[in-house]
């Protein structure tokens, strides 16, 4: 199948309610739409993660994150500097952006990322997603589509097949307000 129709695919999974695998840039991901809350809870249950852990939100442009952040300016080019990029920034959520996605909490973190076939899903579902990655908590993430096939065939709809770009460790975490590294890459 080729690349396009396999990222088409993946993305009418996302839309209709399924949970995704595709490679980030360190690892390989697990993503849904973050608005559909059965999706999500398919995830955490995947993953054994409490909701309460929060979700990173990918995007291919900051378009498709806007209606979930709410930047102070110096705190939007402070993010827009390291995208798109392997920098995830922790933010100010709007209010709404459901709980099962902050974990509760007043902010949210999101990444506008470079890794192309991640890139290809946001854009062809139209939609920032869900990223987590691609594990049982506790475990060494998944990092080929072998990998990924082997331990999530099952109970995922659709895994993108590709490389992971060439990171060795989980993008870094910011926080946006002060720049501060929450997470070293």
């Amino acid at each position: 199948m080729s690349r396009v129709r396999a990222v088409d695919r993946a993305a009418r999974a996302l839309r209709d309610g399924g949970v995704v695998a595709y490679p980030t840039e360190s690892v390989f991901g697990l993503g849904c739409d973050p608005l559909d809350p059965e999706a999500v809870a398919r995830i955490l249950s995947i993953k054994r993660r409490p909701v309460d852990s929060g979700l990173i939100l990918l995007a291919a442009a900051v378009e498709q994150l806007d209606a979930y952040i709410c930047p102070a300016p110096a705190e939007r080019e402070r993010m827009l500097a390291s995208w798109p990029g392997p920098v995830t920034w922790v933010v100010a959520a709007t209010p709404g952006v459901p709980a099962w996605i902050t974990g509760g909490r007043s902010s949210i973190a999101v990444r506008v990322t470079a890794e192309p076939v991640a890139a290809a899903l946001c854009r062809a579902a139209d939609m920032a997603i869900v990223s987590t990655s691609a594990n049982r908590s506790g475990r060494p993430p998944a990092r080929s589509t072998l990998q990924t096939r082997r331990r999530f065939a099952a109970v995922v709809d659709e895994i993108l097949p590709g490389a992971v770009g060439g990171y060795s460790r989980p993008t870094e975490i910011r926080l946006a307000s002060t720049g501060d590294v929450l997470r070293a890459a």
